[in-house]
């Protein structure tokens, strides 16, 4: 009978571990289960991918940059999938970060372009993972993660003129930049 209990607590302890992790959809399983489907395109880019050596930097900025690991993209191009399948697939982005766990940083953009949302894990002064999420209207949407250590959101939001004036060294991030103009 002790046995039994035994392998009834440690069975139940394995239930119990197993349904507590999987509290539903994340962002990362979102990439690893459609990375590779049609319409979807996907990549990594290390920091050194963007060359910031001629690039004047303030003691902050190079901070932030410092603090990033490295980036990782989903892109859904809308003229590449049907009407139904992208409108299904913007409604589980839309629903995975509606997940109190990804705390808004800011939004923005309009109804006739498209909108933006930048959200984030951890805390403002040590924020684990930076997501934007961009919907182009009649083009598509992307998502950024923006992966990290001690990353500071006010750091962080300085990087965008030091970007601006960086040079790319692999052509993809200059063809996604030039897809959302």
């Amino acid at each position: 009978m002790k046995q039994s209990i035994k392998k009834s607590m440690v069975l139940l302890l394995l239930v119990a571990a197993f349904t507590s992790c999987n509290q539903g959809p994340t962002l990362q399983t979102y990439y690893v289960d459609n990375e590779l489907k049609p319409g979807f395109a996907s990549f990594d880019v290390p920091t050194s991918f963007i060359n910031v050596e001629q690039v004047e930097m303030t003691d902050e900025q190079r901070e932030a940059y410092e603090s990033v690991d490295k980036l990782n993209v989903l892109t859904y191009i809308e003229e590449d999938t049907n009407a139904e399948d992208y409108k299904l697939e913007l409604e589980k982005v839309k629903i995975i970060l509606k997940d109190p766990k990804y705390e808004e940083l800011m939004r923005g953009g309009n109804s006739t372009d498209g909108k933006f949302e930048v959200k984030f894990l951890g805390e403002v002064e040590n924020i684990d993972e930076l997501i934007i999420f961009v919907n182009a209207n009649n083009k598509g949407f992307m998502i950024a993660r923006i992966l990290g250590d001690d990353m500071n959101a006010g750091k962080l939001m300085s990087l965008s003129s030091v970007l601006e004036n960086a040079k790319f060294e692999d052509t993809n991030l200059n063809d996604l930049t030039d897809f959302f103009k």
